[in-house]
């Protein structure tokens, strides 16, 4: 047993898992003082003057406050509104680019078309040449055989 001014420590028993001490206290006397008064610290009395300036800055500290969170939101509004812009000319350039695809293509489907219509005006042409001929070799042999 080992004594440390007010307390007492009294080993229990010792263990393979460790060892157990009881802690004793001696009781406080009356006359003691602890390290803390009993009576609360006496705060000074504050002026009119002294709270008016307390309010006011808090009031500077609310506009402030205030202000940052209009700034805020003015910025937040204003990066909307870039946003918004910005998909509306990425909008209308898609637009225009797909507008000039279908154009393309429809030239390009116009094209085609014209060149397949003029081979097949050639080949009818060419048809009815053949047939011409074929109409003068049948006269000319009827001629002949008559």
């Amino acid at each position: 047993m080992s004594t440390c001014g007010d307390i007492t420590v009294k080993e229990l028993n010792k263990r393979a898992s460790g060892q157990a001490f009881e802690v004793i206290l001696s009781p406080s006397t009356p006359d003691a003082k602890g390290e803390f008064p009993l009576t609360p610290i006496k705060k000074r009395e504050t002026s009119l003057d002294e709270i008016k300036k307390k309010l006011e800055a808090a009031e500077g500290r609310r506009r402030s406050q205030e202000a940052e969170v209009l700034k805020h939101l003015a910025e937040k509004r204003e990066h909307e509104k870039e946003v918004i812009q910005k998909a509306i000319e990425e909008q209308g350039n898609f637009c225009k680019l797909a507008q000039e695809k279908i154009q393309q293509k429809m030239e390009a489907n116009k094209e085609n078309r014209e060149a397949r219509l003029a081979a097949l005006n050639e080949k009818l042409k060419e048809k009815v040449k053949k047939l011409e001929q074929v109409r003068k070799n049948k006269e000319a042999m009827k001629e002949e055989g008559n």
